[in-house]
């Protein structure tokens, strides 16, 4: 699939591998560890981003993203618990277009949960930019709903992009209100990011996301095993 970024051309590969088997984010040396479903406490589950757009259509979506759906099902279902669908959404003219190609726009299929998840979500906040923690539905989940969980479980893509923005953000203002009951929590094979060779390099972007999240406080793990 084709698309252009600062007048370039850019080419997505689709996924060469199968699904059904133990998926990770595409990583040089995976060095997390899994955390038990019993060490979670009153957790919510972010699902940031795993939309068409970015998985099966689009000038920015690439195909292997999608091995991570299973994982992300797998979670939903042991867990149980609440949770929130992060969704690209677009005007078709916004600023971000500078930068990006149009996607996602409003109302487009490219804007809608993949197919896979969507019996899952619950509750869904669209945003017009990288960082969920800007969106003004997301505003509403500080102020009303977030004194009701521990655990902020955050899954999605991409790890480099909107993931890596988001966590970044909300620790952030954790620690400014000091909020120590609260924890993040990034699940590794529940992540993906996407793959342009000698442009963006999936293992490194992920590699270097995973440890900037490391560095500020985030707890990253390799999966929340039952």
């Amino acid at each position: 699939t084709y698309g252009s970024m600062g007048g370039a051309i850019i080419l997505f590969y689709p996924s060469t591998l199968f699904r059904g088997i133990y998926y990770m984010a595409r990583l040089e040396n995976n060095n997390y560890k899994p955390i038990q479903k019993n060490e979670l406490n009153d957790p919510v589950v972010f699902v940031v981003d795993m939309i068409k757009g970015f998985v099966n259509m689009g000038p920015l979506h690439d195909e292997v993203i999608g091995n991570v759906e299973e994982h992300i099902e797998k979670l939903l279902t042991s867990l149980d618990c609440n949770n929130v669908f992060v969704c690209d959404s677009h005007p078709p003219k916004t600023r971000e277009f500078n930068s990006f190609p149009t996607h996602c726009v409003i109302g487009s299929e490219e804007a809608e949960v993949v197919d896979s998840l969507k019996p899952f979500v619950k509750h869904v906040i669209k945003k017009n930019s990288t960082n969920t923690f800007m969106a003004p539905e997301f505003e509403e989940f500080l102020n009303s709903d977030l004194k009701y969980y521990r655990d902020i479980i955050v899954t999605g893509c991409c790890t480099d992009l909107c993931v890596l923005h988001f966590v970044l953000s909300l620790n952030t203002w954790l620690n400014e209100h000091n909020m120590n009951e609260y924890r993040i929590v990034v699940v590794e094979n529940c992540t993906e990011t996407y793959h342009i060779p000698e442009i963006h390099e999936a293992t490194f972007w992920n590699d270097v996301a995973f440890r900037m999240m490391e560095m500020n406080g985030i707890q990253v793990v390799s999966e929340v095993r039952e």
